[in-house]
């Protein structure tokens, strides 16, 4: 089969190559998968920059869509032509999406609606499963309101529209009219300008000095700061991303008995997981989310579609197979 792999570590142009390897076959609880289209995330670019891997070659990439055309033992042949959506495809694995064919345990190939493309399936895996979570952990309801840090983002959009299907008022802060207007069209009620407008009186406006119930963080060494001038007291802060040393208001959350949540959408357990996909599936089967892809890059383009992610792209970066 073809793929992209790499045997070192550094930028994309230097790493990245295409060509022919082994196609896998599948075990005993697996199913191998013939992949249309793989999704590019953060995670998969900064993989690659890391000092080492744990393994001689990678294949990089967790999420993407394509067809069952083989199963191993204990799984029932009825699933060989199913339309399927991949996540954790290269989580503590070497291989990822990026190759015309990928093994997983049965259970990380999800039934992709019939009504929902290759494309927005591989736009699937982090980022919605990433926001689901989240606004769970957030328990939003038609009586809260959240600040959805980067409203614009892959996980912010979804974000949004997980929180609004629960009737919460939703705050969220951007960087341009373009990411606004996004924004909005996932269904943000308030955009907030970080760059040219104070978000912690923008917050005091909108929620009468009362604050949000909880925070939806994309990083918190960036954002803690806001904390104290956005948070009620007795609210949340769910984080899904950071970098490696956070500062944070500490006696603030302290005398306001505020809650940090991390977690790792690589790490959800099976309940968690299992509340996620179904979520995500009846929100696709309804035709109630918008998956926003952005380029789409043929798999010899593979280090384009990185540098692509690097410069910060709207819409999920896609890699097309064949």
């Amino acid at each position: 089969m073809r793929a992209a792999y790499y045997e070192a570590m550094g930028p994309a142009r230097d790493v990245l190559r295409v060509g022919e390897i082994e196609t896998p076959n599948p075990g005993a609880g697996e199913v191998r998968v013939r992949l249309r289209m793989s999704g590019v995330n953060p995670s998969d670019v900064k993989s690659r920059g890391l000092r080492k891997s744990a393994f001689a070659r990678v294949i990089p990439q967790s999420d993407g869509a394509g067809e069952i055309d083989a199963v191993g033992g204990n799984i029932a042949k009825s699933r060989i032509g199913e339309r399927v959506w991949i996540w954790n495809g290269q989580w503590q694995r070497p291989f990822g999406t990026a190759a015309e064919y990928i093994v997983v345990p049965a259970a990380q190939a999800v039934r992709l609606p019939d009504n929902v493309s290759f494309e927005e399936g591989a736009c699937l895996g982090i980022p919605a499963l990433t926001a689901y979570h989240a606004i769970e952990l957030a328990d939003a309801n038609e009586k809260t309101t959240l600040l959805v840090s980067g409203g614009a983002g892959s996980v912010g959009q979804y974000a949004i529209q997980f929180a609004k299907a629960r009737g919460a008022t939703v705050i969220t802060t951007i960087s341009s009219e373009e990411k606004a207007r996004i924004a909005r069209e996932a269904g943000a009620d308030h955009c907030i300008d970080y760059k040219h407008e104070d978000v912690g009186a923008c917050v005091a406006e909108i929620t009468g000095k009362r604050g949000v119930d909880a925070i939806i963080e994309m990083d918190l060494a960036a954002n803690a700061k806001l904390i104290p001038v956005t948070l009620r007291p007795k609210g949340s802060v769910i984080v899904y991303g950071t970098a490696p040393e956070a500062t944070i208001p500490a006696m603030f959350c302290l005398q306001n008995s505020i809650r940090l949540q991390f977690f790792l959408v690589y790490q959800l357990d099976a309940k968690e997981r299992e509340r996620a996909v179904t979520g995500i599936t009846r929100a696709l089967e309804q035709g109630k989310l918008v998956n926003r892809i952005g380029p789409i890059f043929p798999l010899d383009e593979i280090a384009a579609a990185h540098e692509a992610v690097e410069r910060g792209t709207i819409g999920n970066v896609i890699v097309r197979m064949g």
